[in-house]
């Protein structure tokens, strides 16, 4: 009778075990995995994003240096005013 007794609370003990530690922390596993690679997902298409806009302006940038460099006549000399 003990016997059956510490069995039936071996059997309740692994069963709680179960079922409130193994199986949530298996479901927050697989919710953390899921949601990393949902994150891993964003971060790559905004890679890909700037990627094609960096590609952009870079197709766009030969047209726009083709104006002449700068020279001095873009400097303006000033003096120092002390009151």
């Amino acid at each position: 009778m003990i016997k059956f007794i510490f069995y039936g609370l071996v059997v309740y003990l692994i069963y709680k075990l179960v079922f409130e530690f193994v199986i949530p922390v298996g479901k927050a596993s697989k919710q953390m995995r899921e949601k990393l690679q949902q994150m891993q997902e964003q971060q790559r298409f905004q890679q890909e994003q700037a990627r094609a806009q960096a590609q952009a302006q870079a197709k766009a940038e030969p047209v726009a240096s083709s104006k002449p460099a700068s020279s001095d006549k873009d400097y303006i000399e000033f003096e120092e005013i002390k009151p």
